[in-house]
């Protein structure tokens, strides 16, 4: 069973807080807690879909391996988020491999209680269904982007996204949250890893991000999100930080990715 501070986790997350102290033990009857050191693996792609997950703690990071042996990411798992939904989908694989970029705690369910799970708890599997239609809006959205935007603007959409998601204010801008490097940012952009490095940079000149080894602050939003349109910003925006509102650490706001 799920010790007290898996429960006390599960309080604190939007997809069981509904939930009654009764419904709550029941939702987490055969669940078993699983602990993963940074860069452990939850599962591999290609791997039998034996459970279904929820992240109650740290960040893991979703990969996939294509045809021609090219490696990319898909996302990355937020505390809250349910994922190897493979019995969801009615797949008896894993299409992917789920890796902690960071000490993480999750609660693992056998995959055969995935009807009694959703059939005694019709929210969540709501929820199952509403997380997995994100996903394929998500999909739908980078394949358009790798189609039209230029390298600049996927980085730009990209690290938008990610603060969007999983952001932290710091006392000189916004955290992506977890380890990043310019390596996982080129795999999700379809990119090189040079490329990434110099827009990097690029922006940490303009004081648009601050970077270090496997960390990205984001120092001026509105910046970055001029980046992501097609049509660039005026010359003096592009090189200094006085015409910016404000200094770029005191921006608070972020600005919401629209979607295509």
């Amino acid at each position: 069973m799920p010790s007290p501070l898996c429960h006390a986790l599960l309080r604190n997350l939007d997809l069981f807080r509904p939930l009654s102290d009764a419904q709550l033990e029941t939702a987490l009857h055969g669940a078993a807690p699983c602990r993963l050191e940074a860069g452990a693996l939850a599962y591999v792609q290609g791997a039998p879909g034996a459970h279904f997950f929820v992240l109650l703690q740290g960040f893991l990071k979703v990969s996939q391996v294509t045809p021609e042996g090219e490696q990319i990411i898909v996302r990355y798992v937020n505390p809250g988020d349910m994922f190897g939904l493979a019995c969801a989908m009615g797949q008896t694989c894993y299409p992917a491999t789920v890796q902690a970029v960071q000490e993480s705690l999750c609660l693992a369910w056998p995959a055969a209680a995935w009807t009694p799970f959703t059939a005694s708890h019709p929210q969540l599997g709501a929820i199952a269904l509403q997380t997995m239609g994100h996903r394929l809006q998500d999909a739908h959205q980078r394949i358009q982007e790798l189609s039209n935007d230029e390298v600049e603007q996927r980085v730009a959409r990209t690290l938008l996204r990610l603060i969007n998601q999983s952001g932290r204010p710091t006392h000189d801008g916004i955290d992506v949250g977890f380890p990043i490097t310019r390596q996982d940012i080129a795999e999700m952009t379809g990119t090189t890893l040079h490329t990434v490095s110099r827009l990097l940079s690029d922006w940490k000149q303009r004081g648009i991000v601050a970077s270090g080894r496997k960390r990205i602050v984001l120092r001026s939003p509105a910046a970055l999100a001029r980046l992501c349109e097609h049509t660039p910003p005026p010359m003096d925006c592009a090189a200094c930080l006085s015409c910016r509102d404000g200094s770029p650490a005191m921006e608070t706001s972020i600005p919401v990715l629209a979607t295509h």
